[in-house]
């Protein structure tokens, strides 16, 4: 399980549940370059430099996502049968293609015939070719409080996956200020601001609706630093007609929060259902989001969790986070070999 640094908490410094914030405009500061902090590795937190924060090495709670994934597979994996099975999972005509004479090269090679040998083979394939080094969230430099960005369309799951991430967090301890910069829809921030209770946060609500999504993101980072909060999660606006709409939106928010903090992810939120139109919204936002990291939900409401492959792929960014359902703790990090296991329903 990934370790992370989290604030070192006394007495005087307690993480406590607080009201709503009362949101005001921001101050205009004079603008100045946004230095990075130093990267703290977990073996040296004695050394700390000044600047970051006293932290302890923790990890989250312990989540599973194994029984959520649904199988590719109602009878015997067949050879024969694999390729469709895998394009009709959303694999992709490229992908399903290697996967398939990978597995039958194996297979010649280890004399696995069995419907319970090729499924372990193909679990295993998947697993290697699902395994990153960079899966894991960006919550270890200790330069607090770390701040992510929220981006995907309306009805991917935005809102719902800042809520649960919170409350995971606010389950191991850690104190999370929540920013609601989707300020043109109503029912976003009122979505949020129920998470926010749920999980014990504050959160940073627009004065208005329509406000300045840059403002709002620059009081919750300010409101994280005056509350020694470790993270702050910045929910963005999902409904833009065109990628520079989308660019310059973002891009006010990110100049916003870097005058104060530096941006540890930007998460990009997918919904499972939605197939191979997924992969298109994808790279929409990635061209212009600087994605870190995909959050893939619904993965629960189908049988085509290929496309969680097929994205990782071509894209290139790893999956970090999966929901799959609407329980508050059906959220979890990827792991590929029980998304693996899933698939193939191996036992």
């Amino acid at each position: 399980m990934f370790n992370f640094l989290k604030r070192l908490r006394t007495d005087k410094n307690e993480s406590v549940e607080l009201e709503p914030a009362v949101v005001q405009d921001p101050v205009v500061e004079p603008e100045v370059e946004a230095v990075a902090p130093e990267n703290l590795a977990a073996e040296a937190i004695a050394k700390q430099p000044q600047h970051l924060a006293a932290v302890i090495e923790v990890q989250l709670p312990e989540r599973s996502i194994g029984k959520g994934v649904r199988s590719l597979f109602g009878s015997d994996l067949l050879l024969d049968d694999l390729e469709d099975i895998l394009l009709l999972a959303d694999f992709g005509v490229e992908i399903s293609l290697e996967i398939t004479e990978e597995l039958k090269k194996e297979a010649n090679r280890v004399g696995a015939s069995t419907d319970a040998e090729l499924r372990l083979l193909l679990m295993e394939l998947l697993t290697n070719r699902l395994t990153r080094a960079d899966s894991a969230l960006n919550l270890s430099d200790g330069a607090l409080p770390y701040v992510f960005l929220v981006v995907g369309v309306n009805g991917a799951g935005k809102t719902t996956t800042i809520g649960k991430l919170s409350r995971w967090l606010a389950d191991g301890d850690w104190k999370v200020v929540l920013g609601a910069a989707d300020t043109f829809r109503a029912a976003a921030v009122e979505q949020l601001a129920t998470w926010a209770e749920r999980a014990a946060c504050k959160i940073v609500r627009p004065l208005n609706q329509g406000q300045d999504p840059a403002s709002v993101a620059y009081q919750t980072v300010e409101l994280a630093i005056r509350e020694d909060a470790d993270i702050a999660i910045i929910d963005t606006a999902g409904r833009l007609q065109n990628k520079k709409d989308l660019m310059d939106e973002l891009g006010k928010i990110r100049k916003a929060v870097e005058k104060q903090a530096k941006i540890s992810e930007v998460l990009l939120v997918i919904d499972a259902t939605m197939g191979q139109n997924a992969m298109a919204q994808a790279k929409a936002f990635a061209e212009v989001a600087n994605v870190t990291g995909i959050v893939m939900t619904k993965l629960d409401g189908t049988a085509k969790g290929g496309i969680l492959y097929a994205l990782q792929k071509e894209l290139d960014l790893p999956i970090k986070l999966v929901g799959v359902g609407e329980g508050i703790n059906d959220f979890a990090f990827f792991s590929p070999s029980e998304f693996a296991k899933g698939l193939v329903a191996y036992k």
